[in-house]
């Protein structure tokens, strides 16, 4: 059996789907093709993973429909406290403290887990009638000709349509088909991953603790639970997660400290290799790539899927412009608009989100009086604090329509 569509979209996660309601919400039919079966994809058990959503993606997920759905399993982030340090010995006195209430638009952005935003990505593109879902199936092959692009899947299907766009992850083997290379270079870091309870309350505040062998993010969830994304060098991490539970707990206390009293596990644990990975081209001939297959990087800022999220609202209004203008979707021109306005953007952020990890993973005395007076001053000069907050909204540069809560 063959398909058809106007865009074929390979990767089911969070970026794909999230790229079909955009274009369908304009007039383009998609279909979504994912390598895991739909009951692994919407299992609704709590594994720990979770997301930082910024202000700017919450808007464009409300503009296609999925907010509704996620809402009342958002925490909201309400501040943001950036402290330098070693495990046991406390932060520095020198710190950064970003509050929502210098943003007039609302909070900072929201923390949502894994499970709910999956679900009700899947929920809602079955109830498009102009998104078809082609679960448990791998592409095999693929094919360019003038006419258009076609898919091959493991059970021989082909898929046909204008436009392929990858969204298969940092191993992206679309990009791979398309012979399109890779930059980048591995940290040595590996994060752990995993969500806890606590005692008190964390009246969603978000921290961010940097330690000599990575940082600790520890990330407001609902209820008194919070998100630890907690990176250390490979060989320690992969000897942590093989610990017992309570061993493992004993290892991440002292980092973890005592503000938010007894803490225990919540879910699973999981391990990430931490490196950063740039595809040398987002678009090929017939071809765009969003999300980690354009671009992996470290998580210290928590912007992983808030960029790949900004390549869709870039990718969905391009496209669309262009079909208003009766252009070929797939043409070149109409590609390389998307790559200029998402390629520096993204080298910005590799550039920061690596000098950052390079600047604090280190115990350097130098570097370490350095970045705590950089930090301190900061966080004294409103002007200076208040253009990292709205950075950390995701509300500064140069903005797809959905992101400002406007429609293409």
């Amino acid at each position: 059996m063959d398909m058809t569509s106007d865009i074929v979209i390979v990767g089911g996660g969070l970026n794909g789907p999230a790229l079909a309601l955009a274009l369908t919400a304009t007039g383009h039919s998609v279909t979504v093709i994912d390598a895991l079966p739909v009951k692994t994809r919407k299992n609704a058990a709590f594994d720990g993973r979770s997301y930082a959503l910024a202000l700017a993606s919450q808007r464009l997920l409300q503009a296609i429909g999925v907010w509704e759905a996620v809402e009342d399993h958002a925490q909201p982030m309400l501040e943001i406290k950036v402290t330098d340090g070693h495990a046991g010995a406390g932060p520095s006195p020198f710190f950064m403290h970003f509050d929502h209430a210098e943003l007039e638009e609302g909070p900072m952005g929201y923390m949502v887990e894994d499970r709910h935003l999956r679900r009700a990505f899947m929920d809602v593109m079955a109830a498009d009638p102009m998104i078809t879902q082609i679960n448990g199936k791998s592409v095999v092959a693929q094919e360019v000709s003038q006419a258009g692009v076609s898919v091959t899947l493991d059970d021989g299907t082909e898929v046909t349509g204008k436009l392929l766009v990858g969204s298969d992850g940092r191993k992206s083997g679309t990009a791979t088909r398309a012979g399109i290379k890779r930059t980048g270079w591995d940290y040595g870091q590996t994060a752990l991953v995993c969500a806890i309870e606590h005692e008190l309350p964390h009246h969603g505040v978000a921290h961010q603790f940097f330690m000599p062998p990575g940082p600790l993010a520890i990330l407001p969830l609902t209820g008194n639970r919070s998100s630890i994304v907690w990176s250390e060098r490979t060989d320690m991490a992969h000897r942590i997660n093989a610990m017992e539970p309570e061993d493992y707990m004993q290892v991440l206390r002292p980092r973890f400290g005592n503000f938010l009293g007894q803490i225990k596990l919540a879910g699973n644990r999981f391990t990430y290799p931490l490196n950063l990975t740039v595809a040398n081209s987002f678009v090929g001939d017939r071809l765009a790539l969003v999300g980690d297959a354009a671009h992996g990087m470290h998580p210290i800022a928590g912007q992983g899927l808030n960029a790949g999220l900004r390549d869709v609202a870039a990718l969905a209004e391009v496209l669309t412009l262009a079909g208003r203008r009766g252009e070929d979707l797939a043409s070149q021109l109409v590609l390389e608009r998307y790559q200029q306005w998402r390629r520096f953007d993204t080298a910005t952020l590799a550039l920061a989100t690596d000098t950052f990890n390079r600047l604090f993973s280190n115990d350097n005395p130098l570097l370490r009086l350095g970045r705590d007076i950089g930090m301190g001053i900061i966080g004294s000069l409103p002007g200076l604090r208040r253009g990292f907050v709205r950075e950390a909204a995701g509300l500064t540069g140069d903005l797809p329509k959905l992101m400002q809560g406007r429609a293409i």
